[in-house]
């Protein structure tokens, strides 16, 4: 689980820190001391949650989540006041810890992130590396991993296309990009995974995909660069 610590108090961040750390499956992807800071380092770096203090300079916790819509990772707020409990939860937020925050009451907001999480991931499902399950609408179909030409991040759903068609699955790209094998697909765009074995052109930042562009942003070119086959 990939974490990214929000907090302009370098005190508040160091204990999250070292409550992480006591954790095997936490991963500290970074930390940031502001909303504005963290909203970068987001469209650069996707996490599975957020460990986020409301009151920040500049632009609040509250208002981060607002601004990352429904592709955002899973909320957790840390703050020391209770007043912005109701309005934080309306947000659909994993957890609120008052602080200071103790370790039994970190790990009870951990337990409720690793579920909603693992959740998330289940809409999509492995048997091996050739085939994957899908949810579409209410019948689950098999899907040919060789058949994805890429997947499309959109609000709620994530778009997998094919030759024939599109399938818009209730879930996150994040889900699907940690599904798919690693050696034959690549994030290229916080929107987009590609299959780059089915990349056909590039040029001037979008890559062609069956006559279909996609874009590709600057934080994933070097990666792309070095993953193609160029002669």
């Amino acid at each position: 689980m990939n974490v990214l610590i929000i907090d302009d108090n370098a005190i508040a961040r160091s204990v999250l820190r070292k409550l992480c750390s006591q954790q095997k499956d936490i991963i500290v992807a970074g930390e940031c001391a502001t909303a504005v800071e963290a909203h970068n380092f987001l469209q650069e770096q996707p996490v599975d949650l957020l460990l986020l203090d409301i009151e920040m300079p500049e632009m609040n916790g509250l208002q981060l989540v607002q601004l990352l819509g429904a592709n955002r990772p899973v909320i957790v707020f840390t703050t020391s006041k209770k007043d912005y409990a109701s309005e934080a939860f309306d947000l659909n937020v994993a957890d609120y810890i008052v602080k200071p925050v103790t370790p039994v009451r970190f790990l009870q907001a951990m337990d409720k992130a690793r579920d909603i999480i693992e959740s998330n991931r289940e809409e999509v499902k492995w048997t091996d590396e050739e085939f994957i399950f899908i949810r579409d609408s209410t019948v689950i179909k098999r899907l040919k991993v060789d058949d994805i030409l890429f997947a499309e991040a959109m609000g709620d759903y994530v778009k997998l296309y094919t030759p024939q068609k599109f399938y818009a699955i209730h879930t996150t790209l994040k889900a699907v990009e940690d599904r798919l094998p690693a050696s034959r697909f690549l994030r290229v765009h916080r929107s987009f995974v590609v299959a780059l074995n089915k990349i056909d052109t590039i040029q001037e930042g979008v890559l062609i995909i069956d006559d279909k562009p996609v874009p590709v942003a600057d934080a994933y070119r070097k990666a792309l660069n070095s993953r193609m086959n160029i002669l």
